[in-house]
């Protein structure tokens, strides 16, 4: 007689495969969603004897679903726009923790949290290398990377100055011309410093670089903190080559910052930028490479997965870098819904490491990788699945029609 048992087995793993491919259908726009893929197995065999050459005679006892595979192939890449969009080119997962728990996702998608993290849609949070200063420390644990405004550029002082000036050489002996250039100290407070200008003689000028008295805790005129000598040829270029003023020190600062030393630079490349021709004295621009403090005005994530920061200050710096994790084995990852993956005995530890590095792959900023489900390969499939269900419900129909006429040899 024949048992129902194999062709139910077929419905059941027909209806597995079903199920599978309309999760996968499902989750057509699902962000970094991977295709998943039922692969079946037959079950064990019945020996009903042998041939007289002692070939075994066996007989199957139906299939059952062997595995369902992830398909870890990267889906399209979308250029969104959004800054906290992040696209994996490659191997790799980011890394997220919530309550000390850490999860692996490809899921991109992030936002940024009421205390400034970075954070996955069911509020997890991404996890990388931070920064100090602008220098990223890959030999640190991993923290979350933290992008709100309380990110602060700090301050530099100011180590060079120049001046772009022409002095009168028609001007007579006596003639004075200033020109003011601010500074910043170590604290970032701003400080002016005022560069006077008096001609001397034919071709030469005196200079007294001074600053106002209240800014170094006294009263009174402002204190000169440097005085010199500028000789020009009768080309009116400066004919010291190796005129640059150096040091040009301010101590004794009220706000308590330290001492200001810095160099004058009088030449670009060679060229003197202060010269002596026939003209109204007048300063055409001023340079000095110190900086105040700022704050985090915006940022981007860079293709090694650098989080660039741009601050109030006009200065740009690195505040984190995104980790990545790899699996030895990335079927053995367990899936959690939400996008998010854990680890299992099978899938090995994560390694952790940064983008580009270790066979991880890079990153894309403003983009997201997009559902890796070919739409046209689940249909077809879907109908193979389909068949194969019709196929069984068949076989069972039919075996139900043998026991049937089975009954009724009986009662004839």
């Amino acid at each position: 007689m024949p048992g129902f048992a194999t062709p139910l087995s077929g419905l059941n793993a027909a209806s597995t495969a079903l199920s599978t491919i309309a999760n996968n259908l499902a989750n057509l726009n699902t962000v970094a969603y991977k295709d998943m893929r039922p692969l079946f197995q037959d079950l064990f065999y019945q020996q009903m004897g042998s041939t007289g050459a002692g070939d075994p005679i066996q007989l199957g006892v139906g299939a059952a679903v062997d595995t369902i595979d992830s398909v870890f192939t990267r889906g399209n890449i979308e250029p969104t726009g959004v800054p906290t969009d992040v696209a994996i080119m490659g191997d790799g997962f980011f890394v997220t923790s919530q309550d000390g728990v850490q999860s692996f996702t490809r899921a991109g998608n992030f936002s940024v949290s009421d205390t400034g993290t970075l954070v996955t849609t069911d509020g997890q949070q991404v996890l990388g290398y931070a920064a100090v200063n602008g220098v990223i420390d890959t030999g640190q644990s991993l923290t979350a990377i933290s992008v709100g405004r309380n990110q602060v550029s700090p301050p530099n002082a100011t180590k060079n100055m120049k001046l772009s000036v022409n002095l009168d050489a028609t001007a007579a002996d006596g003639t004075t011309f200033s020109s003011q250039v601010p500074v910043y100290d170590s604290l970032g407070a701003t400080h002016v410093l005022n560069v006077k200008f008096t001609k001397t003689d034919q071709n030469k000028w005196g200079y007294d670089i001074s600053i106002p008295a209240a800014e170094v805790g006294t009263t009174g005129d402002p204190v000169s903190v440097k005085t010199g000598t500028l000789t020009f040829d009768n080309t009116g270029m400066l004919i010291d080559p190796n005129a640059d003023v150096s040091p040009v020190t301010v101590s004794g600062l009220a706000d308590g910052a330290a001492d200001l030393s810095l160099t004058w630079n009088l030449y670009d490349q060679g060229s003197g930028v202060v010269t002596q021709l026939a003209g109204p004295s007048s300063t055409s621009t001023t340079y000095q490479d110190g900086f105040g403090t700022g704050t985090l005005e915006s940022f981007q994530i860079l293709g090694d997965g650098t989080v660039q920061g741009t601050f109030t200050n006009g200065q740009t710096m690195a505040i984190a870098q995104l980790a990545l994790a790899t699996f030895a084995n990335q079927q053995g990852l367990l899936r959690e819904g939400g996008n998010a993956f854990a680890p299992t005995l099978a899938s090995g530890p994560p390694n952790l490491g940064t983008p580009n590095s270790g066979g991880r792959g890079s990153i894309a900023g403003s983009s997201l990788e997009l559902s890796n489900v070919d739409m046209s390969k689940e249909f077809a499939d879907l109908i193979v699945a389909q068949r194969g269900f019709q196929a069984n419900a068949r076989a069972i129909t039919t075996f139900d029609e043998v026991m049937q006429e089975t009954i009724n040899l009986i009662r004839q």
